[in-house]
């Protein structure tokens, strides 16, 4: 794919995984023999991405550096920098790390399973809508419920999404609504797209993703992404 536009991605790898019920946070859980985060950091290196910035914890940026960035020699990680206490302060930290770029993807680092052609796709997404966030149509029936947990309204399944990262975005744009975001004091907001649309009311556009792209957030997630793991190789094999 052509390219002259300069892209950086920020993965996000400060969480503390609480769920997991482990005292290693869930980024750095051995999957198929290497750490989580490895595999997200693998795909944006081989892909378009000019750059990316790695945010973690204070704690961690040691560990990052020597066991994941060299050992396994990830040329474009420019910077890896401590990240906030929620996901949004993480985010914002990110993009300020950032110099001059056009576009930026933001991706979970709990995600291992992005693909290039999810990099493909929404790069050229974000160049004709400049925001599109990755997802894919939810399968079973969504109920809105109220606080007493009685049904309120049931969605039309076609119209309803679940959305995943990376969220893709001209570089100017997202940094705005983060700056606009920091000044209004919000949190309650869920995700990079939210942000987006609550602070400027830009569209967002959405391209299909896989089901297979899951964040690891409990036990049970990384059973699964095991699964997934050997199911891909008895295909290569």
């Amino acid at each position: 794919m052509m390219k002259k536009n300069k892209v950086a991605a920020i993965v996000l790898a400060a969480g503390q995984g609480r769920r997991m019920n482990s005292s290693v946070p869930k980024q750095y859980l051995v999957l198929n023999d290497k750490p989580v985060l490895y595999y997200a950091l693998k795909v944006f290196e081989d892909s378009l991405v000019d750059e990316i910035v790695l945010v973690t914890g204070k704690n961690q940026i040691d560990y990052c550096k020597e066991n994941i960035v060299e050992k396994y020699h990830f040329q474009k990680v420019v910077s890896i920098v401590e990240g906030g206490k929620e996901r949004y302060d993480s985010v914002r930290i990110g993009l300020n790390a950032i110099k001059n770029a056009d576009y930026v993807y933001i991706h979970d680092g709990a995600r291992p399973f992005v693909t290039n052609c999810m990099i493909e796709k929404t790069y050229s997404a974000v160049q004709k809508e400049g925001a599109c966030v990755v997802g894919v149509p939810v399968k079973d029936t969504i109920k809105i419920a109220d606080q007493s947990d009685y049904v309120v309204e049931t969605p039309r399944r076609e119209f309803v999404w679940t959305v995943q990262t990376p969220q893709v975005f001209e570089y100017q744009l997202i940094l705005n609504a983060y700056e606009k975001l920091s000044w209004n004091k919000a949190a309650d907001v869920t995700d990079d797209a939210m942000v987006l649309e609550s602070m400027t009311g830009h569209k967002v556009k959405l391209v299909m993703g896989s089901y297979e792209n899951m964040k690891i957030t409990t036990p049970e997630d990384l059973v699964i992404a095991e699964a997934f793991f050997k199911c891909r190789h008895k295909k290569e094999d």
